[in-house]
């Protein structure tokens, strides 16, 4: 069973930093793709920022862009998020999603279900 843990929310200013974190567990972590969603009350979840289990095709969403850095350290089985100039905005439940890549003939594809995690609080003041 995969477990997927994030942590690094809190409460913050605008313009300042966070940092979150996600571990993984229960498959080998490099073959996992880890995106970013957030969920601010009352609206729908939004997707923020995407890194391809190879490391090579990273996507952020329009309104992080230049600010977020999404990352991950296959060492420590944890993916990352750089959030800096945070806006109020960003105040939000932030969760980390991974979805395993199998052996295919070769070919790595999707594989299962993507897990989420129980994610993370962020808020930020303005």
């Amino acid at each position: 069973q995969v477990q997927v843990v994030e942590s690094g929310g809190g409460s913050v200013h605008t313009g300042d930093s966070l940092k979150l974190a996600c571990v993984v567990s229960g498959r080998a972590f490099r073959y996992y793709d880890i995106a970013w969603y957030r969920q601010a009350p009352g609206k729908e979840r939004e997707w923020v920022a995407a890194l391809h289990w190879r490391g090579n095709i990273i996507h952020y969403a329009d309104s992080v862009k230049g600010r977020f850095i999404i990352s991950r350290d296959d060492a420590k089985n944890t993916a990352f998020l750089q959030m800096r100039n945070l806006k109020p905005e960003a105040t939000a439940m932030d969760a980390c999603s991974d979805y395993y890549r199998d052996n295919r003939g070769g070919r790595r594809v999707r594989y299962g279900n993507r897990r989420w995690g129980q994610g993370t609080q962020v808020a930020v003041s303005s």
